[in-house]
């Protein structure tokens, strides 16, 4: 049996990429997996929605694609070193550690913590090659005893549930599309200036942004969108829209934007093209894995003049905008379902 943990992903309300992890695993694991909640008052695993205990045997899995330590936890470590069953992970990133001024207080407090516990799993996944090297580099900075097999797999492209989009046989209207929380990290107020500049060359075209804003750093962010959007009424903001309302954004686009300048996978680098839309991304290791396979144009990170190149030719080069949207729809995408099953393999 495996038992699955929606400690937090089972409650929650709003669609983060680790929510989004956690619910289409579910979805894809179905009946094979019992989902589980950590009760800190009692300090073990009750089955989800009840008062009942959750039973374990050796042969068992608990797999968790959830974020946690002691303080959150009370008598993890102990569950841990008792060990009932057999344990697995999903590890999204270490982007606490490596970017603690533009993350949430607690998510620093917490993962360093986390990751020390992750090396008393069994296995764990991690959902990138960038984010598998941070982890066992963090594990071999602390020099304690590892017990986990550590791997790569690919996250899920189709996060809509929607068979796959082709692209449109010509350019659609000169409309780009961001999709991210608003945070620093993600980097919109980048692109809001890169766009700017486009406006102010001449440029016309529409700005889609999509998303919620960070409670702790968004603010700023925020406060940079709404001026704009008073100066230039071909911004556009979206504030957590369903799925079918996102696919209705994506159906309407000419290409996607993704500034952001860390991440653990770059699920919407993945689910743009899913949808059969180009996308102008930051030239990182991690959005590198998912961009050089077709269907993206990679720009420095923070580099204007590099972005406004590159959106300019995805908006207004037809010639080009074809050869990228001919390399979204050619290429090979992941889904959650080969996700799910690359994880029951590795826990046969």
């Amino acid at each position: 049996m495996i038992h699955f943990d929606v400690t937090k992903s089972g409650p929650a309300r709003h669609q983060s990429g680790l929510m989004r992890v956690s619910a289409r695993l579910r979805d894809e694991l179905g009946s094979v997996a019992s989902p589980v909640c950590w009760d800190p008052r009692q300090g073990a695993w009750l089955l989800a929605g009840t008062r009942k205990a959750a039973r374990f045997s050796k042969d068992d899995w608990l797999l968790t694609a959830e974020l946690f330590c002691e303080q959150e936890r009370p008598g993890f470590w102990h569950f841990i070193r008792a060990r009932p069953c057999r344990l697995a992970a999903v590890f999204a990133d270490a982007i606490p550690l490596r970017h603690p001024q533009i993350t949430w207080p607690q998510s620093v407090a917490r993962h360093p913590e986390y990751m020390k516990i992750l090396a008393s799993f069994d296995r764990v996944w991690a959902i990138s090659d960038a984010s598998r090297r941070d982890l066992l580099g963090f594990w071999s900075w602390q020099g304690g005893t590892v017990r986990a097999a550590v791997e790569t797999i690919m996250l899920g492209a189709d996060f809509d549930r929607q068979p796959r989009t082709a692209p449109p046989a010509e350019p659609p209207a000169p409309q780009v599309l961001c999709v991210g929380i608003l945070e620093p990290r993600k980097n919109q107020t980048f692109l809001f200036d890169v766009c700017e500049e486009l406006w102010a060359a001449g440029m016309e075209f529409d700005l889609h942004v999509v998303g919620r804003v960070n409670p702790h750093f968004g603010g700023p962010v925020a406060a940079r969108l709404k001026t704009m959007m008073k100066a230039q009424p071909r911004a556009h903001f979206h504030d957590a829209p369903t799925d079918k309302r996102l696919e209705s954004l994506f159906a309407a686009a000419r290409v996607s934007a993704f500034p952001s300048i860390a991440e653990g996978c770059g699920l919407p680098v993945l689910e743009s093209l899913w949808k059969g839309r180009p996308c102008v991304c930051s030239d990182i290791p991690v959005l590198r894995e998912i961009a050089d396979a077709g269907g993206c144009v990679v720009a420095a990170a923070n580099d204007r003049n590099a972005w406004a190149g590159a959106l300019r030719m995805a908006l207004t080069d037809d010639a080009g905008w074809r050869q990228l949207a001919a390399g979204a729809g050619s290429r090979a995408l992941p889904v959650w379902a080969d996700t799910a099953r690359a994880l029951l393999a590795g826990m046969a």
